[in-house]
């Protein structure tokens, strides 16, 4: 049986703990709804889970809504390359977005640390 359907599900409630979700987490649950929903609907849904999450965590300031949007961007462009049969297999085709940092190809520092991209998404630098 999928486990992930189950894990994805568990996201969208609220029932994971913050401090057990690292970035390659973020990536692959991105990955997974990205897989089941098209890009709007996955960013709608995942922005307002990852903002409970940090909200359930005392850390609601730690949502990031231009890094979020960002790297379900990236997902979804890369699943749009090609059918991926799972997980294990986007991430051994893109180790790029293992990287929390890779947005620095598209994002100045001072850009992403700007308090309305947190609350909205800021497109990158023009000149990048």
């Amino acid at each position: 049986m999928d486990e992930e359907p189950a894990h994805l599900a568990r996201f969208v409630r609220g029932e994971l703990d913050a401090g057990l979700f690292p970035h390659r987490e973020h990536v692959r649950l991105g990955f997974e709804m990205l897989r089941r929903h098209d890009f709007v609907t996955s960013a709608y849904h995942y922005s307002l889970a990852l903002r409970a999450m940090t909200a359930r965590a005392g850390k609601p300031g730690a949502f990031h809504q231009t890094i979020t949007i960002a790297f379900l961007a990236l997902i979804a462009e890369r699943l749009e390359a090609g059918p991926v049969a799972d997980f294990l297999v986007f991430e051994q085709a893109n180790p790029d977005l293992m990287d929390p940092r890779v947005l620095a190809r598209w994002y100045r520092p001072e850009r992403l640390t700007m308090a309305a991209a947190r609350r909205t998404f800021v497109l990158p630098d023009a000149a990048r």
